[in-house]
């Protein structure tokens, strides 16, 4: 996989992404038993192919609110210890949290780029990442980092989404949003929702950088809710992208965007509810 084009600003892009979880975060949060709820069965796939086991030491990279850092400290139990991480001050702040509530004393939060760990050498039995690597502007400096925070014969195991032709809930927003803004098409090799979904793409970011044995599978994740307007709510509030996109608009005009959005997805509403296709890919590998 090629790095991204000289053109493109990573350090401009990272700060972004903090202010807007930094804003977003909360909103997050607030929808969490929906999107537990989505990622719920994936989550369970990348946990099972990072083979935790009571008492060890999980890293968890682009924790966002809480998971999958609360499932993976179930998994370990009072004996192990899970570090929660995040470029967004405040979204670890949720996450710590989301940890006291629960009463889980083994989660630890701090604010960290996944891309450059403030952490020792081979301290971690896995290291975890949910939605989060393909946002990365450089996926194999990533990797290494992780690489060196594990322990030999330590996992990884990450989740990223596919194509766009897989995933609805994402891409049929987003093209109405790109041309109503009046955006240019994603370039080839940025970071982005669908940056690490196509064939091989995530083994061979995993090859590049070092792992062993990669394997990847494909997970339905259909998003499920009520109804289409219910889901224009959660795009609003805790698709922070999709509003990044059209920031540059004016408010009413924000507000024909998204009316037209509710209006395409309204094709997936039925009498039982409305369903959107999703489908992600769970990949691990070994260092």
């Amino acid at each position: 996989m090629a790095e991204q084009q000289p053109t493109f600003d990573a350090a401009k892009y990272k700060n972004a992404q903090r202010e807007q979880w930094n804003k977003d975060g909360a909103a997050w949060r607030r929808w969490n038993p929906t999107l537990d709820r989505w990622y719920g069965e994936v989550t369970r796939k990348m946990l099972d192919l990072a083979r935790i086991q009571p008492g060890q030491r999980i890293l968890d990279i682009a924790a966002g609110a809480g998971e999958p850092a609360v499932s993976a400290s179930e998994r370990v139990g009072p004996s192990g210890y899970v570090l929660a991480t995040d470029i967004s001050e405040g979204i670890v702040e949720l996450a710590l949290q989301v940890a006291r509530e629960r009463g889980l004393k083994q989660i630890e939060a701090r604010a960290m780029d996944g891309e450059k760990l403030d952490l020792p050498d081979a301290s971690f039995d896995a290291v975890l990442c949910r939605l989060g690597l393909m946002y990365m502007p450089h996926p194999v400096t990533a990797l290494r980092e992780w690489r060196r925070a594990l322990r030999p014969g330590g996992r990884v195991a990450v989740v990223v989404f596919s194509t766009p032709d897989r995933n609805s809930w994402g891409a049929l927003p987003a093209s109405i949003i790109r041309r109503r803004a009046q955006l240019p098409p994603p370039v080839p090799g940025q970071p982005g929702p669908f940056s690490l979904g196509a064939p091989t793409v995530l083994e061979n970011v995993f090859s590049q950088a070092e792992f062993a044995n990669p394997e990847v599978h494909a997970v339905q994740v259909p998003l499920r809710m009520a109804s289409s307007a219910e889901y224009v709510r959660v795009a609003r509030e805790a698709f922070g992208g999709f509003n990044a996109m059209m920031a540059h608009l004016p408010p009413q005009e924000r507000e024909s965007v998204w009316n037209e959005v509710e209006s395409a997805m309204h094709r997936f509403d039925s009498p039982a509810g409305f369903e959107v296709p999703g489908e992600c890919l769970v990949g691990a590998a070994t260092k």
